[in-house]
């Protein structure tokens, strides 16, 4: 039950995160994390107190507030580097952090031991990056080696998304809901102070606000589901499946906008995939 609540909260993520991302091509990125948030933290007050039975503790809603820290530095930047670079390269390129941050800090803060085909996994991290952020064959020859639009803002990305997956895990499942509506109203100010310093717009057009706002709500059932599936499964499990939501945005982006990649780019992803799937042997 456990996997397959991961699961789905992987496709949950992967549909905001497409929704989002086509809207970040019309919209600032930023903007639109803003709104997908404000979206979410309004869902998550409507469902909080039908869905909490139970009692959260300080420590419970500390770790929600940092989630919510790392939500928001994680979509801020992912939507803005969708804005910027092919949605099928910095979506994989944020989803390391998300796999390889819980996995060091369980190495070095909790004493956890891997085995070694997860040590291979994280050494294969590095040049799937570098492989993944290789620039187009097609730009200009001053930009050949480069890397590619939107990578740097999809690293920063990675660690917040990282920061999200790590906390949220250490919620006791059977606080209830009001720790994600702390994470989710967290992520909104993180946002807005992020936002200001880069001069993005706080409004959207009608149309466009509405689909943010709904794919926010469709990101904070997916929180919600992995939260749920945390407390049914081993958390490096649960974590693991959830990260598996780049597959969704990826194939829809190919498929769907037409995204093309170059043959670095591929080995970089198929890199990547390999990489994930070997630490989640840990």
């Amino acid at each position: 039950m456990g996997e397959s609540l991961a699961l789905l909260s992987a496709l949950c993520f992967g549909i905001t995160h497409f929704v989002s991302g086509l809207l970040s091509r019309r919209v600032d990125g930023m903007t639109v994390a803003l709104h997908a948030q404000l979206g979410g933290t309004a869902l998550a007050l409507v469902l909080a107190p039908g869905l909490s039975a139970g009692s959260a503790s300080f420590a419970d809603y500390g770790w929600g507030a940092l989630s919510g820290v790392g939500t928001g530095v994680g979509v801020a930047f992912l939507y803005r580097a969708m804005s910027q670079g092919a949605m099928s390269v910095v979506v994989p390129v944020s989803d390391v952090g998300a796999v390889a941050l819980p996995v060091l800090v369980g190495v070095t803060l909790l004493g956890e031991h891997l085995s070694a085909p997860v040590w291979v996994g994280i050494a294969a991290v590095l040049p799937a990056l570098w492989l993944v952020s290789q620039d187009t064959p097609g730009a200009a020859r001053e930009r050949r080696g480069a890397m590619s639009d939107g990578v740097p803002s999809a690293l920063v990305a990675s660690v917040g998304i990282g920061l999200q997956f790590l906390a949220m895990a250490q919620v006791d499942g059977e606080s209830g809901l009001w720790p994600v509506v702390l994470s989710r109203a967290v992520s909104v100010v993180v946002i807005a102070v992020v936002l200001a310093p880069y001069g993005a717009r706080w409004t959207m057009p009608t149309g466009a606000w509405a689909a943010a706002v709904a794919a926010g709500m469709v990101g904070t059932a997916a929180i919600v589901l992995y939260l749920e599936a945390t407390s049914r499964q081993l958390m490096a499990v649960a974590t693991v499946l959830s990260s598996l939501y780049p597959a969704v945005p990826v194939v829809l982006a190919l498929v769907l906008l037409g995204e093309r990649l170059n043959r670095r780019q591929v080995l970089g992803l198929v890199c990547a995939a390999s990489a994930i799937g070997l630490i989640a042997l840990r």
